[in-house]
This record gives C-alpha cells, structure tokens and sequence, in this order.
C-alpha cells in the first residue's frame, strides 16, 4: 500500500467514524443531557477528520506533529463522551455504542503511533 492510500485510508476512517458519530448524537434523548452530550460529542467526533486533512497540508514537521496532536486530544474527548454515553444508558442497547469505541480506541493508536513516528524523524533532523 502506498502512503497515498494509507492516508486517505486514515482520512476515510475518520470520516466514517464522523459520520457515525453524527448519526449517535442524533439519536441520543431529546432532553437537556442528551442535547448537551450530543453538542460535545458532535464537536469532538468531527474534528479529527478536518484536523487530519490540515495536518496533510502542514508547513513543517513540527507543524504536522501539532495538528496531529489536536486530532489525538479531539479523539481522546470523544471517548470520554461515549463512555459517559454508555454509563448513563443514553443509548440502548449499548452494543450500538461499543463498536464506535472501539473504531475510537483503534484511531487513538494510529495516531499515538504516527506521533511518536514523526517525534523521532524530527530529532534525528535536528
């Protein structure tokens, strides 16, 4: 696989999972928690796709390393969301909500990974 298509792998990903979250908020009660945790969890859940596609665009490595690190800070938030979801029993049944956590988990070590990968590139460049 080329890194072309590993990156619009990753973009795909975060898109689908975008959307996915999209649909959960959408589903979440209509009441006053349910509205709140479906404004969070939309605004967390969507920002790593963008995020990811500026990273794409970065002016440097440093550049690239940060805006990867806002797509992890915004994956890392949506968890908590989706626990907190699943806790309060907002979503039933639950099993709707695990395999999102666990796409979240999954993207949460790419990007862990790509960090990391990237950290150490810099340094030996520096």
């Amino acid at each position: 696989m080329s890194k072309e298509e590993k990156r619009y792998d990753i973009e795909d990903r975060l898109i689908d999972f975008a959307v996915r979250i999209i649909i959960l908020a959408g589903s979440l009660p209509k009441t006053r928690i349910g509205g709140h945790i479906a404004n969070q969890i939309i605004r967390s859940g969507t920002a790593p796709a963008p995020n990811y596609g500026e990273a794409q665009g970065a002016e440097s490595r440093s550049d690239f390393i940060h805006k990867m690190k806002i797509c992890l800070k915004e994956l890392r938030e949506t968890k908590v969301w989706l626990k907190m979801t699943m806790k309060a029993n907002l979503i039933k049944p639950e099993s709707k909500v695990e395999p999102l956590l666990n796409e979240n988990d999954q993207l949460i070590s790419i990007f862990v990974t790509s960090i990391k990968t990237s950290k150490s590139k810099n340094q030996k460049t520096s």
